[in-house]
């Protein structure tokens, strides 16, 4: 197994290698990365943010790496990886629902129809020429709004194709699932409003997460940005069924099928000669009202607890540092909400009766700086800035780079597997580990290395080969 070691410096995030794990447990991952710190001497108790993915293995509240370090260091401040979180809410929400479910295993009934087949993928592209039919995949995030969208805009051209697969294929049971597929899934109406309301659902959750995955992202916009995605859920709850329904509609006169849902045949309950007629009473609904109340209103709900419980902890952060967000927040607080907001900070901050900052000192210090802040909108980042040009505000400084140190997601840690993927292949696997971690290293940080004086360092180079030559001569 491998990991990789990423350090979050100041504002900037470096990669430092990649390690042999060879003991996958919350202890055993958590000693090779206290091993590893120490070689490279850093202290473990100078951590002050921490975040992985959702793996119980790491972040397990009672065995996991996150509480191993917390153990060791209360202020190494732990945030879920908040891409990983976001593709578990929409794993909460398909696993919460059988129709759901069913939806996503036609999606991946298309996509497995064509591609086990050059032949049947040359029907598709011979009828499809826009968007690429998609696998869907589990760790993937961006797989299943592709996969997705791919159908819900060419919806007339696959139904198209999957008719021709059903004439010309010499497989009977190919040739009968291309035929099902397009006359009954794709004919369903349905299904229509079910490709409509997953589009749009999945269309705001991945712009959320390429917004977290920018590698300026502060933990102040990550909680603006979920807010409002739960206020999108919050709004589409009330609207979307409807406009789901006029948009699958239209749908409908394109694919020249009928807009209305099957009439199924109601199942009654057999009723006892002693039950109360009046209390067994069932509500009758129609199939368009059971879809919105037992499908529609089910996976929206489910999306709003989701996003509130798995982040959770960001909420916790707008508690302890929200007054630092920007100015504004900081230029709205008087005198006794600022003074408790820093006294709550510093709390926070203290392990073992040491504090990173002095609460008092930091309330003297926002205040007299608050002051310059009255007409204009300031970032923490521009803050920091501001401070840092004077040796007056040392609390603040620390206070700020704290804050701007907490991470949002590893999301874009997560590229260097793929360098891993490039630079260690099949045809490589002899590769030693520090020359792997040489090239990880050049291919991931090439910022830093367009900086490097190459000439400067191949002299460097000479001259330290040329002196060990001498002194073996």
């Amino acid at each position: 197994m491998w990991m990789s070691l990423h350090m979050k410096l100041t504002l900037m995030s470096l990669f430092l290698g990649f390690l042999n794990v060879n003991d996958s447990t919350g202890l055993g991952l958590f000693s090779t990365l206290q091993n590893e710190l120490c070689l490279l001497d850093l202290n473990i108790s100078d951590i002050r943010g921490q975040s992985y993915d959702n793996g119980s293995n790491m972040k397990g509240k009672h065995q996991g790496v996150q509480k191993r370090l917390l153990d060791e260091n209360p202020r190494a401040f732990y945030t879920p990886c908040g891409c990983h979180s976001l593709n578990l809410v929409l794993c909460d929400m398909t696993n919460s629902c059988n129709k759901a479910k069913d939806f996503f295993g036609v999606i991946q009934r298309i996509y497995t129809i064509f591609a086990k087949s050059t032949k049947r993928w040359g029907i598709l592209k011979d009828n499809v020429h826009g968007l690429t039919l998609k696998s869907l995949s589990s760790t993937r995030w961006e797989s299943r709004v592709e996969s997705v969208q791919a159908i819900r805009f060419q919806m007339v051209e696959i139904r198209e194709a999957l008719l021709q697969v059903a004439d010309v294929d010499g497989d009977s049971l190919v040739r009968s699932e291309a035929k099902s597929l397009a006359t009954n899934e794709l004919g369903d109406f349905e299904f229509l409003v079910a490709i409509v309301i997953w589009f749009q659902i999945l269309y705001h959750v991945n712009f959320v997460s390429k917004y977290l995955q920018s590698k300026d992202m502060l933990i102040d916009v990550a909680i603006q940005k979920i807010e409002e995605l739960i206020s999108f859920f919050e709004k589409y709850r009330d609207n979307g069924y409807n406009d789901a329904l006029n948009s699958a509609k239209e749908i409908a006169i394109k694919m020249d099928t009928n807009p209305v849902f099957p009439k199924r045949r109601e199942i009654r309950k057999k009723k006892h000669f002693d039950e109360n007629s009046v209390e067994s009473l069932e509500v009758s609904l129609t199939a368009e009202e059971s879809l919105k109340v037992n499908y529609f209103l089910f996976i929206v709900d489910q999306a709003i607890v989701s996003l509130r419980s798995r982040f959770e902890q960001f909420q916790k952060y707008e508690q302890t540092f929200g007054f630092l967000f920007d100015s504004d927040r900081l230029s709205s607080l008087d005198d006794m909400s600022l003074k408790s907001s820093c006294s709550r900070l510093e709390t926070a901050l203290t392990h073992n009766g040491h504090s990173d900052i002095n609460g008092d000192e930091l309330y003297v210090e926002l205040k007299l700086r608050r002051e310059l802040y009255v007409n204009e909108k300031k970032g923490p980042i521009e803050i920091l800035k501001d401070l840092k040009l004077f040796d007056c505000y040392p609390n603040a400084v620390i206070a700020y780079r704290i804050l701007l140190t907490i991470p949002v997601t590893v999301a874009s840690a997560e590229r260097s597997f793929s360098k891993l993927k490039l630079l260690k292949s099949y045809l490589r696997s002899t590769m030693l580990q520090e020359r792997l971690n040489g090239l990880a290293m050049i291919s991931i940080e090439n910022a830093l290395l367009d900086k490097v004086d190459y000439e400067e360092l191949i002299d460097e180079f000479a001259s330290k080969n040329a002196r060990r030559t001498a002194l073996f001569k």
